[in-house]
């Protein structure tokens, strides 16, 4: 086989084990052989839609198995896969789009609004459905099972892209992330020797696919062990324990909000959990009394910390070190090089914090038709900086402390101040706008926003709520708003952020929380 990237695992799987069950979906399990197959078929769809190698096939919609074979399909061909955030507004959709130079998209039935809101881009070539909505989209299951059986082997090397994964940039327009064949293969081998992965596997993959954690750390390495993967559209922490249950499910990711809910659950003290060998976690440091409330259930929990752009692994708390080292990040995977520096890059000492850099054969080649932002990510001497802070103790454990930039978690996803502040300033009535993140219960943390009106301009809380919502994924979306004279700032007239981050709440009315 001349494909030595994702493309030739389902064969590769097929050979060594046709009849073991690769996902299971609602009610339908799909082996090995059967994902071989309808890979080819959909392959040979996609190469009639002019796919070929470096050509870029998008994906937007909730968790589904036709996202691991449209992913599958493309490799087979030598084409880079574009995992979109249905949660986005359609303008972030068409600019994703357009930037990637999509030929193809397929979508679910979820996403049909956002679809047809847009224009289609003139390099869109091919639009699929799940489920047609209409006479002018294709029905993907119609159109795949007309497509060839026949093996498809076209030449693909490590070292070509894989992905194109989206990640918000500070400047208000996001990033495409370039991760190659290898950057995803050496994962998977950080990740098998982090996790003790089995060809037994059940792995729940309950926190979304367009994610690279749900993605890179569950999906991939279970695949490649010859394990199960159960999917669920999306999160539910009913049908999770529903699932667990069914299926004996083995290990399962998630991030602070779905842990938080899980063990909120009045499931939560009589559910057979029995057959959980793992819970991992990412995303956002989970609170340290939130791992104790699952380590005193008997579940083993482990940290990590990554970035879309080290695929993402770039340390890894095991199993055996989860209770002593409660709260930490752990020490550089197998196969790469962490370093905790100060600005000038030499060492931190214990206790200092400093910026993490990465390097290894994990990190992405750079950003997507953007050779600045590649540039400025890299140091001169070729470590990745993550822009996020950390400290490290005596034994080489890391502790992330803060980021460098103002980037905030809410419920897993990356929120970046300066897209939200770009959008407010679209407002007419808006002068100044500044965000923060500040913490909450269920999501980690959520946006604060202190604004600015301009002179005899009025904006109320509830105004600038529903300005953002047809603008900007509902996440990104404060969820408080302070209407203020002016912002603090320093002596060379950059917004004073920790300041603001400092000042009390807000007292809770819907007019501050931009509910009315």
């Amino acid at each position: 086989m001349r494909n030595a990237g994702l493309g030739g695992w389902p064969a590769r799987r097929a050979q060594m084990s046709p009849h073991r069950t690769a996902f299971v979906f609602a009610d339908r399990e799909v082996s090995y052989a059967e994902v071989h197959e309808r890979t080819a078929r959909l392959a040979s769809r996609l190469r009639e839609a002019g796919v070929g190698a470096g050509d870029r096939v998008a994906y937007l919609g909730p968790n589904h198995v036709a996202f691991a074979e449209t992913m599958f399909a493309t490799h087979l061909l030598g084409g880079v896969f574009v995992p979109l955030n249905f949660r986005l507004a359609a303008p972030e959709i068409a600019y994703m789009l357009g930037d990637s130079g999509a030929g193809v998209l397929v979508y679910a039935p979820e996403c049909a609004g956002v679809v047809r809101d847009q224009p289609y881009l003139p390099g869109l070539r091919t639009v699929v459905a799940l489920r047609s909505p209409g006479a002018e989209e294709r029905d993907f299951e119609s159109w795949l099972s007309e497509g060839d059986p026949a093996p498809v082997d076209v030449p693909v090397a490590l070292d070509d892209i894989a992905l194109i994964l989206y990640t918000s940039g500070t400047t208000g327009r996001p990033k495409g992330a370039m991760l190659s064949h290898a950057n995803l293969v050496w994962n998977c081998l950080n990740m098998m020797v982090g996790v003790d992965v089995t060809s037994t596997e059940v792995t729940l993959i309950s926190a979304p696919l367009f994610h690279v954690a749900a993605l890179n750390q569950t999906l991939l390495p279970t695949f490649l062990k010859g394990g199960t993967s159960v999917i669920m559209p999306s999160w539910n922490a009913g049908a999770c324990y529903d699932l667990i249950e069914k299926h004996r499910v083995t290990w399962m990711f998630g991030v602070t909000a779905m842990f938080a809910e899980f063990a909120r659950s009045p499931r939560w003290a009589d559910a057979d959990l029995s057959s959980l060998r793992t819970l991992m976690s990412g995303g956002a440091a989970i609170p340290v009394q939130l791992i104790r409330t699952y380590q005193e259930r008997g579940l083993v929990f482990c940290q990590g910390y990554g970035l879309t752009e080290t695929a993402p692994g770039a340390t890894f708390l095991e199993a055996g070190e989860s209770v002593r080292k409660v709260g930490s990040a752990g020490v550089p995977v197998f196969f790469a090089d962490v370093r905790v520096v100060r600005p000038d890059l030499t060492p931190v000492a214990i206790g200092e914090p400093g910026e993490v850099h990465i390097q290894g054969p994990n990190v992405t080649p750079g950003y997507w038709g953007n050779p600045e932002a590649t540039a400025a990510a890299f140091t001169g001497d070729g470590w990745f900086r993550s822009g996020d802070i950390a400290t490290v103790d005596g034994e080489g454990h890391l502790t992330i402390v803060d980021r460098v930039k103002d980037m905030y978690i809410s419920g897993g996803e990356n929120v970046y101040p300066a897209e939200v502040e770009s959008v407010l300033f679209e407002h007419p009535s808006v002068a100044e706008a500044a965000v923060v993140g500040v913490p909450d219960r269920t999501w980690g943390e959520v946006g604060r926003a202190f604004v600015v009106p301009r002179a005899g301009a009025t904006v109320t809380p509830g105004g600038l709520g529903e300005f953002l919502r047809t603008r900007l994924a509902k996440y990104k979306i404060p969820v408080y708003y302070d209407i203020v004279d002016a912002l603090p700032r320093t002596g060379s007239g950059k917004i004073r952020k920790p300041e603001l981050r400092t000042r009390p709440l807000p007292d809770g009315s819907h007019q501050a929380r931009g509910e009315g």
